[in-house]
């Protein structure tokens, strides 16, 4: 390599600020070179001197106050150096994810559903217990990161997967003055309710927040029974807070309900599932079904009877996060997705490569 530092008088500028060649260098004296060379040695000149400016700074590391020094030249002219160099293709930026990290398939699924963010977690089989685990650990580091102070969550918390989320997180220090608000009715069977109490008081404490419970059924008898219990003090005091949700946290639901649903006693009987599906229900959140597009069948049997969040005002909350997976949840998925009833979902690669192909 030639030493320019010993030789400061190797690049010129001319009035414009481009650099060229002084006449004393090698190629420089117009009168030694023929018609039409002039521009070309010029160039393939300086096209040298970028690409060796790139590799010192890329491959050798050094800095460009180090390189500057060693050429004898300004900062300011290897900064344009390796400008130059990244516009001309002589460097080129390759990103090579870590193993175990999908990001190409998460960019086609936001590009493909018109999601904010999609965190697709590696889970070690298609067993549903096997996602379930790796889609939990997954949203519990997402909700980690992106939280913030004085944030209302309302959680879901008739569901495995966010209870698998509560249970691998880890206590988020930088949020406070959090409230937690439980969106559909936490009352049920004994043996299944003390998950949806532990769900939503745990996440609670995890985000040094206010446990706010929903104390009624998710699916009450009647709409009368509805109007009567949103009377009461301590459930009115719950639903007032639905106005201010900043983040919601769901479950993805298929038309047929879940063991840990069907368990708490909170799920239409059979004949309204028949009646459901008549009309094309393919999925639920917190109980309200929408079909195969996403629309939501209002005028179903017993919609009225569900004790919760309507599923329209999901649509003015900033931050929706779907957590589901699992090939019977599929049709349940896609919905929910067209429906644009979330912007952010978590899944594992199993069910994610499922959906792009859809």
């Amino acid at each position: 390599m030639y030493n320019h530092s010993n030789d400061p008088s190797w690049l010129l500028t001319n009035a414009s600020g481009a650099e060229q060649l002084p006449h004393g260098s090698p190629n420089g004296d117009p009168s030694r070179r023929k018609p039409g060379e002039s521009c070309a040695m010029r160039n393939g000149a300086q096209a040298r001197l970028i690409a060796e400016v790139a590799r010192m700074y890329y491959e050798e590391r050094r800095t460009q106050v180090e390189i500057a020094t060693s050429l004898n030249v300004s900062q300011g002219t290897i900064c344009r150096f390796l400008k130059r160099a990244e516009k001309q293709g002589i460097v080129r930026t390759t990103i090579s994810p870590p193993v175990g990290t999908f990001v190409d398939l998460e960019e086609l699924l936001e590009r493909k559903f018109g999601l904010s963010q999609v965190i697709i977690a590696k889970a070690p089989s298609g067993s549903e217990e096997s996602m379930q685990g790796a889609i939990g650990a997954a949203a519990a580091h997402f909700l980690e990161i992106t939280l913030r102070p004085r944030a209302v969550i309302g959680v879901a918390s008739w569901s495995a997967s966010l209870l698998s989320m509560v249970e691998q997180m880890h206590p988020v220090w930088k949020v406070a003055e959090c409230k937690v608000v439980q969106i559909l009715g936490g009352e049920g069977h004994p043996s299944i309710e003390k998950h949806a109490c532990y769900l939503v008081s745990q996440f609670a404490r995890l985000v040094q927040g206010d446990a706010h419970f929903l104390p009624a059924p998710g699916l009450v008898a009647s709409k009368e029974a509805a109007d009567v219990l949103a009377q009461d003090p301590h459930v009115r005091e719950t639903l007032e807070l639905f106005d201010r949700i900043t983040v919601a946290l769901l479950g993805i639901g298929s038309l047929e309900p879940s063991p840990w649903l069907v368990g708490s006693g909170n799920t239409f009987s059979t004949e309204e599932l028949q009646s459901l599906e008549e009309k094309g229900a393919v999925g639920n959140i917190c109980l309200r079904f929408y079909n195969a597009n996403g629309e939501e069948i209002t005028d179903a049997l017993g919609s009225n009877r569900v004790f919760g969040l309507k599923l329209e005002r999901l649509k003015s909350i900033p931050m929706v996060v779907g957590i589901a997976c699992g090939k019977r949840k599929r049709q349940a998925i896609l919905g929910a997705l067209r429906g644009r009833w979330i912007n952010v979902l978590v899944t594992d690669q199993f069910t994610a490569e499922s959906l792009a192909m859809a």
